[in-house]
């Protein structure tokens, strides 16, 4: 029997929440382990771990199920678009959680999901219950701030509640701020 699997989220309001996933990635692979990465909201742009993913294969799988960012500028489709494609980046995620074949899962942006109502918090706790014990299993996206007692809060209380380990980035400073926009290399 192997080592017990971890539930780990990185969350807040600051930069870095993939990027801390993604790095978790490049140590399982050192370690031959395999890695499934699932995102939930990113798909219509094209960003860097498309192209790096590839040079991590066989270990590594990105599989990008959101149809982008819901409600910014240049959003497009309806609610309903990213409602059926997060449920359907949930189907994948549980056939990939209990397919035996990866040693990490990675639900990209699954708490983005949870707050902006594309998926049920039910439905994400019984996933988590349901990994096999060996299985490491990462949630990134923010979660709202606890506290507020509203649905939102209470979703965040009940993932840190199951987590082994949460690490929130707390934004500083943002170049965005200042009038910089995303830079490509570092932000996509």
């Amino acid at each position: 029997m192997g080592e017990k699997g971890l539930v780990i989220v990185y969350t807040g309001g600051g930069k870095g929440k993939t990027s801390a996933a993604l790095g978790l990635v490049l140590r399982a692979v050192g370690y031959n382990h395999k890695v499934c990465m699932i995102q939930f909201v990113k798909g219509s742009w094209h960003y860097g771990e498309l192209d790096s993913a590839k040079r991590l294969e066989p270990e590594f799988e990105l599989v990008t199920a959101g149809k982008g960012f819901v409600g910014i500028i240049d959003d497009k489709s309806p609610r309903e678009d990213h409602v059926k494609a997060a449920n359907d980046a949930l189907t994948i995620s549980k056939e990939k959680i209990l397919s035996g074949k990866y040693d990490v899962v990675i639900l990209d942006e699954i708490n983005y999901a949870i707050q902006l109502e594309l998926v049920s918090l039910n439905d994400v706790l019984e996933i988590i219950k349901s990994k096999p014990d060996e299985l490491d299993l990462v949630l990134t996206g923010n979660l709202c701030p606890l506290g507020k007692g509203d649905v939102q809060s209470t979703a965040a209380e009940k993932i840190i509640e199951v987590a082994d380990l949460v690490t929130e980035m707390k934004e500083v400073k943002h170049p965005f701020k200042s009038g910089i926009k995303a830079k490509k290399g570092i932000d996509f």
